[in-house]
């Protein structure tokens, strides 16, 4: 809960909502529908256009007018770098930082629980996020320190992070995550978070994780693609996991079984996953482990 200020009022900590966008206009208006009424009037969300700027821009504006305090500027294709350019773009002082995707929607409520639980000493923290199967992860119970193990099951829309923490360590790596450069394509949050706890120890041990039930909406991974659309994103989301577990020096027995693992990845998840999707997986997992790639010509996760 936020400290009482002197005069016996709770402190209100401001909230920051990142966006990154290709230009998906409809769920763009689904998120920003979902924070209306639910905002404080110093919080901010921030659309960063790497697509349709104008159309994005337009929407911006009719939120805008009917109250929701929305920022739109535009960057460069890749999410790690749209976040970066998201935060830089917040009005002065500090922010509780999240990152939605352009398809996330916030419950009733939601914001609300998200403002409860991070006071004016809260460094970082997260919550569930949920796609059209249930949640994508399991959180550990509150209370519990975060840790190299656990870490991974907080991924980019369920991240909460004091703007002033983000700064210091350097903010996302713009070498990976979806859309980067690099063929690291994914896990970009994690080692946002390893970093974090790395250099903020005190931010470990005081980790918020909030209760199961506080959560955003969303779309699977596979959500709406073709199955060599879904395969190559497998492989290169593989790729990305397998890099950030080499780059932070993950035990060697550990990196081998998750490599191996990935050839359970269609026996593990649901339809439209298959059980050919493991062979994308476990070759984009290797990859990751090895620091190279095998003669795939498209890198990206996702081009649309």
């Amino acid at each position: 809960m936020g400290r009482a200020d002197p005069s016996g009022r709770i402190a209100i900590v401001n909230l920051g909502f990142i966006v990154t966008t290709l230009g998906r206009i409809e769920p763009l208006r689904a998120l920003l529908t979902s924070l209306e009424g639910e905002l404080a009037p110093a919080d901010r969300v921030v659309l960063v256009a790497q697509g349709r700027y104008a159309e994005v821009v337009e929407l911006a504006d009719e939120y805008s007018a009917g109250g929701l305090p929305v920022i739109v500027t535009q960057s460069a294709r890749g999410a790690s770098l749209g976040r970066n350019t998201g935060v830089a773009a917040l009005p002065a002082g500090d922010f509780v930082l999240n990152f939605p995707n352009d398809t996330t929607v916030f419950p009733p409520g939601t914001v609300d629980r998200i403002r409860a639980a991070v006071g004016t000493d809260f460094l970082a923290g997260g919550f569930s996020s949920w796609d059209e199967r249930g949640p994508k992860t399991v959180l550990p119970a509150p209370g519990t320190v975060v840790d190299r193990w656990n870490v991974w099951t907080v991924i980019e829309m369920g991240i909460l992070l004091r703007r002033s923490v983000f700064e210091d360590v350097g903010g996302f790596d713009e070498g990976i995550g979806p859309g980067a450069s690099t063929p690291w394509q994914v896990a970009e949050g994690t080692d946002l978070l390893l970093r974090v706890i790395e250099r903020h120890p005190e931010a470990a041990t005081q980790f918020v994780w909030l209760p199961h039930e506080v959560h955003v909406d969303g779309i699977s991974t596979a959500f709406g693609l073709t199955t060599e659309e879904r395969r190559r994103k497998m492989r290169a989301y593989g790729r990305g996991t397998g890099r950030a577990m080499s780059a932070h020096g993950y035990p060697w027995w550990w990196r081998a079984a998750f490599t191996g693992a990935g050839l359970l990845y269609g026996v593990r998840n649901a339809a439209p996953i298959t059980l050919a999707d493991g062979w994308p997986m476990f070759v984009g997992r290797l990859e990751g482990m090895l620091g190279r790639t095998f003669g795939q010509r498209q890198m990206v996760s996702a081009t649309r």
